[in-house]
């Protein structure tokens, strides 16, 4: 894999695909700016003292969720307030997702990487402007496999973006459907999408169960440290969890969070097995 870059600036840059393994975290969905702000400095705390490069993640706006009674977040304006906030005052770089090609200019000039859910990593125009939009502020986008694409097909996403004038790109692992309210990972997906582009694994969604009834997912979070620690074990560039401090009040995605209090000793653990790898 020849495709490497930076992200944000020192001294909180994160390099990725340089052979050293960084963490994407922070709570599903933006709950409100102070909830927000303590998660970030809490992992950021926990990141620093373990010397792993962090970016913040939140949603402004999720707008895949199951029911339409589910919550969404903030908004556009007063999300992009949020994060660029975040941003500013802890110097981490910060990625929030993107549903909608008008939306990529204004979230661009907020935050460090745009990511394309996993249900629309196939959405030319929506990869298209992502591009576009970070190709003019210097930012990143990551790509989430969708449930449905093989690995070897995601390279026409990656191509999508390089040839829209960004090669700023990295592509996430969340699983793909198995039947109903099911996700399983293939790890030989890892090393497959590695070859022509750095790869994520996401710890927290490859445990969901999708719509698993009364409109919200569930999850297994028991399965997040057995699961990344064969991801990096296979060689991936970094790690995506979310993580929350109360994950059975969450507002998105709490069955299948992380919770805070047991970050550390994730990631000390895929530390260890990072370490046993390159050597």
């Amino acid at each position: 894999m020849t495709h490497s870059f930076d992200i944000g600036n020192a001294p909180h840059k994160v390099p990725v695909g340089r052979g050293r393994l960084f963490l994407i975290a922070g709570p599903c969905v933006l709950e409100s700016e102070g909830h927000a702000r303590m998660l970030a400095d809490a992992i950021q705390r926990i990141t620093s003292d373990l010397n792993v490069p962090y970016i913040f993640k939140a949603s402004y706006d999720k707008a895949n969720r199951t029911s339409i009674k589910s919550f969404r977040g903030p908004g556009l304006v007063e999300g992009c307030r949020i994060l660029r906030g975040i941003r500013e005052s802890t110097g981490l770089p910060v990625l929030t997702d993107v549903h909608t090609a008008v939306d990529c200019a204004i979230v661009a000039e907020s935050v460090d990487v745009l990511q394309i859910p996993a249900f629309l990593c196939r959405q030319t125009d929506l990869l298209i402007a992502a591009a576009e939009a970070t190709k003019s502020t210097g930012g990143a986008i990551n790509v989430k496999k969708g449930q449905f694409v093989a690995p070897w097909d995601m390279k026409h996403a990656v191509e999508k973006i390089r040839e829209s004038g960004n090669e700023r790109v990295s592509l996430t692992e969340r699983g793909a459907s198995f039947g109903y309210n099911n996700l399983v990972v293939d790890m030989r997906a890892l090393p497959i999408m590695r070859s022509f582009a750095p790869v994520v694994f996401d710890g927290t969604h490859s445990v969901q169960t999708p719509s698993a009834g009364n409109g919200v997912s569930g999850g297994q979070p028991e399965f997040i440290p057995v699961l990344t620690r064969a991801a990096v074990a296979a060689g991936v560039d970094g790690i995506f969890l979310e993580v929350h401090d109360n994950p059975a009040e969450a507002k998105s995605d709490g069955a299948n969070a992380l919770h805070l209090n047991n970050l550390q000793a994730v990631l000390e653990q895929l530390l260890a097995v990072h370490e046993a790898v390159t050597k």
